[in-house]
């Protein structure tokens, strides 16, 4: 390999870790959360997630994944035979979510291709819940199906596979050196022009207005953890099987920190476009910021077409371009969630990744099918409730765990720093990952618990003890089914 392939791999790499992080999370989910915790004051809680928690796991995965070089299966394997069930656990989970978050490109991408008209007509709250999701909190409404949402979750599924199947560098490699800066120059330009609005300053003052007496709240300290958690996918497999297939000359420190630092940029970069747009909303319809404030979803798919439909024919410019980045985000971090089982079971099974790509990508299109209902939405936030507060949080613990104390992360000390160009780490960092970040993880983790008790609903406790039967079901059989690979159990090592 050329010394120029090597630099292209490296930078593949960290595109796709841009692009993995980049996600739907920071278009939809960050700034609500911003505005809901203290605004200006949440920044506090926010940069100690990064400093504490970010920083230092993303350096110990991204470590742990090239010295294996495998699928984070396979490697929990080396490290711990008796833990390949937990092996299998993260990536089947990830998988779910995978499925779940198909559904929201999918909605995307209807509403790209209404953007092209104005599709959503005048009421964009009405034709989002009643027209288009057919919305029943119940779940009697998985008997009502709605064909034009599952026409588009399967075309965001054709997608994945066609990306997918290629070789790494074919697919995911040629994606991400083409949309994720794309992706970054298209809502520059949105957020620009949504800065020159009237109201804009309406809209930031709502945003920056700092809060200080939630910093004494424990919600405010979930909630920036939780973001830092969710919009880094911490834990959740992609760096540590995108750090596997990198080269010896890799700087994972710097790779790291690029990748934090890029997503922390465009998520608050966002979060200006979103709050100057619903500053020009307030002004326009004289309603506050915060009664046109709520949920995520409800800020892209009905506050969005609503100031599309009054900005005019230039609606019909950036609605198209708003959406298209949104579905870019969505499908980057779809492709890294996907890569993580299929890795897995090609290892394992000695499947081709053509064919290993297939079955997974025919498997989560049928089973999104639930959430092409009328209780798709209701499903999708339990789901969400489950993977991303329970079982992934936990998941993560159990990882820092063993990748701390078992692989013994004093190992990766003089590798990281011999290859490093920006710091270096030392004892701060042992005893970040080997104490503070699992005490955080289990602080988080009750009180991810506490708010899925909270729900406190009989369906909600069907659907929950569905996915757990799920889960535990397909990772006992992965475990069990007798492997194909004769180099199943063998793990070259580069760390020495």
């Amino acid at each position: 390999m050329t010394n120029t392939n090597k630099w292209e791999s490296n930078i593949i790499f960290i595109l796709a870790m841009i692009g993995s992080a980049v996600g739907l999370g920071n278009i939809w989910r960050y700034p609500y959360v911003l505005y809901s915790n203290g605004g200006g004051a949440f920044y506090i809680p926010y940069l100690v997630a990064i400093f504490a928690l970010a920083i230092p796991f993303i350096i110990l995965e991204y470590g742990v994944g090239y010295n294996y070089q495998s699928s984070f299966t396979k490697a929990i394997i080396k490290l711990k035979p008796k833990f390949e069930f937990y092996g299998w656990i993260l990536p089947v989970v990830i998988f779910i979510m995978t499925i779940y978050y198909s559904t929201i490109i999918g909605w995307d991408g209807i509403y790209l291709f209404l953007s092209f008209f104005k599709g959503w007509g005048a009421d964009p709250n009405t034709f989002l819940n009643v027209n288009l999701l057919q919305t029943t909190h119940s779940l009697s409404g998985v008997f009502n199906f709605i064909p034009f949402i599952a026409i588009f979750i399967i075309i965001g599924w054709f997608i994945i596979w066609f990306i997918s199947h290629k070789n790494l560098d074919e697919g995911l490699g040629k994606v991400c050196k083409i949309f994720v800066p794309l992706l970054f120059v298209i809502m520059i330009f949105i957020v620009i022009f949504s800065l020159t609005l009237p109201g804009a300053n309406i809209g930031l003052a709502e945003l920056f207005n700092p809060d200080w007496s939630l910093l004494w709240h424990f919600d405010i300290w979930m909630a920036a953890f939780g973001q830092i958690f969710f919009s880094l996918s911490l834990g959740m497999g992609a760096g540590f099987t995108y750090a596997s297939y990198t080269n010896d000359d890799i700087d994972l420190i710097s790779s790291g920190l690029y990748v934090v630092i890029a997503n922390s940029a465009f998520e608050n970069f966002t979060a200006l476009g979103v709050f100057s747009i619903l500053g020009y909303m307030s002004l326009q319809s004289g309603t506050p910021v915060s009664e046109i404030v709520s949920q995520g979803t409800t800020l892209i798919f009905v506050a969005y077409p609503q100031v599309f439909n009054i900005l005019g024919s230039i609606g019909l410019i950036l609605g198209p371009l708003f959406f298209f980045t949104v579905y870019v985000a969505g499908i980057t971090s779809m492709l890294s969630s996907f890569e993580v089982l299929s890795i897995s079971i090609q290892n394992k099974f000695a499947l081709s990744r053509r064919k290993a790509t297939l079955i997974l990508c025919l498997i989560g299109c049928l089973a999104s099918m639930v959430y092409a209902t009328s209780a798709g939405e209701y499903i999708l936030r339990i789901s969400d409730l489950f993977v991303n507060n329970i079982v992934v949080i936990f998941s993560v613990f159990v990882e820092c765990v063993l990748f701390a104390w078992v692989f013994k992360a004093e190992r990766l000390i003089s590798f990281f720093n011999s290859r490093s160009k920006t710091f270096k780490i030392g004892k701060w960092w042992l005893a970040e990952v080997k104490y503070i970040i699992p005490l955080l993880l289990i602080v988080i983790w009750f009180g991810g618990l506490y708010e899925l008790i909270a729900m406190k609903t009989t369906e909600s406790a069907i659907v929950l003890i569905v996915l757990a039967l799920i889960l535990v079901i397909f990772s006992l059989i992965f475990t069990l089914l007798p492997e194909k690979s004769k180099d199943w159990f063998k793990t070259e090592e580069r760390v020495k």
